[in-house]
């Protein structure tokens, strides 16, 4: 499994939804002196958009430099081309990660962000608004879209920036020497902070060599659970191996609880629901959140063991996707992330065995038909992937 990095002194602070999260990372852009990087897979022209947009646009035009990678898919083409143009003009560097599919159908799903080496933001959020669905009919929802990131502070912070770096020059050549100059000038100030209590990892996954890390995370945190296992997501069709996990975890004892997202995608409910009976007659507690649009990629293991990213138990995520996911270990991050999955769970609907044990013969028919396609069309995708 690769783990950039896994140390200790971390600070890691829990950021909840939009309300939480925009504020925090544009006070943290527009504290930047020296560089920004930004990835995201979507990126809107929206209202949360333009605040976004704007206040890296300010940074860049005091001196700072500024590097942002949307995916071409996820943000759109039209909006890739009105962001670029943009941000060309105001001095903004900024690169689509695999325009035209060039590289196949590969995504850059992840969410992340490292300012001046000080501060890195990770976790499931996109740039846009958290009051409309992300499909592309904008659907208002009832509230804002569940969700969670997290800023890092401490050692780990180094190892995302270098991951980000990595990432910018594997899609495209940068100008590294006005970086260099930048810092060799004096510029660049280290900004050390408190010695914090988390110890914590970034675990990526691309479309090479590590492609089941983040997989690998979650099957060991699972094997070694001994008391209670949440787990949130939004799409549900996991591999074999991760339903066996969950599985083999409920009768050993664990407590497990899976809290999904349903409504968004009919195909990918009746995939989820394809799952449930093996699931539930294991012992997994099954819980269907539909108070507003989860998104969320969550999980807390055991009280000690907790996870925030970018990466959904689907085929995509999983098998296709490039994706980020922090991990900590630390009591106290856990016990709130934990508390906040309860509240969820508690808004959400809890699914019953005999809701499926007793279901029409078609519904039945419906949840295996739906996942033999997913299976189908996974499967040519990852052949795409590896030719």
């Amino acid at each position: 499994m690769r783990v950039i990095s896994y140390s200790g002194d971390n600070h890691v602070e829990l950021l909840r939804c939009g309300a939480e999260f925009f504020p925090a990372l544009i006070a943290a852009i527009d504290e930047a002196r020296v560089e920004i990087y930004l990835e995201t897979y979507i990126f809107s022209i929206d209202d949360t958009g333009i605040l976004v947009r704007d206040a890296l646009v300010r940074a860049a035009q005091r001196g700072v430099v500024v590097s942002v990678i949307t995916d071409w898919i996820g943000t759109g083409r039209v909006e890739s081309k009105q962001l670029k143009a943009t941000f060309t003009a105001a001095g903004v560097q900024h690169r689509s990660f695999n325009p035209w599919f060039r590289r196949g159908v590969a995504r850059s799903h992840r969410k992340l962000c490292v300012v001046d080496r000080k501060c890195a933001f990770a976790g499931g959020l996109n740039i846009n608004d958290d009051f409309f669905s992300d499909d592309a009919r904008r659907v208002p929802l009832p509230a804002p879209r569940w969700d969670f990131a997290v800023r890092i502070s401490g050692p780990l912070v180094e190892a995302i920036h270098r991951e980000m770096l990595d990432q910018w020059i594997r899609i495209g050549k940068m100008k590294l020497r006005a970086r260099w100059d930048r810092f060799k000038m004096g510029r660049y100030i280290r900004h050390d902070t408190e010695p914090g209590q988390a110890l914590a990892g970034l675990v990526v996954r691309d479309n090479l060599r590590n492609r089941r890390t983040i997989q690998r995370a979650y099957l060991q945190a699972l094997g070694r659970a001994r008391e209670t296992a949440f787990l949130t997501n939004p799409y549900f069709a996991p591999g074999r191996k991760l339903r066996r996990a969950l599985e083999e975890a409920a009768l050993r004892g664990v407590r497990v609880t899976l809290l999904l997202g349903v409504g968004q995608f009919y195909l990918q409910d009746a995939v989820a629901h394809s799952f449930y009976p093996k699931l539930l007659k294991a012992g997994v507690r099954i819980v269907e959140y539909t108070k507003t649009q989860l998104h969320a990629k969550v999980a807390v293991i055991d009280d000690e063991w907790a996870t925030v990213g970018s990466s959904n138990y689907d085929g995509l995520s999983l098998f296709v996707n490039q994706e980020a996911n922090v991990v900590v270990s630390d009591v106290a991050f856990a016990a709130t992330l934990r508390t906040e999955i309860e509240i969820g769970v508690s808004e959400g609907r809890l699914v019953q065995l005999q809701d499926f044990l007793h279901s029409p013969w078609y519904k039945r028919l419906w949840y295996g038909t739906a996942f033999l396609m997913y299976r189908g069309i996974i499967r040519i995708i990852t052949l795409g992937q590896d030719a």
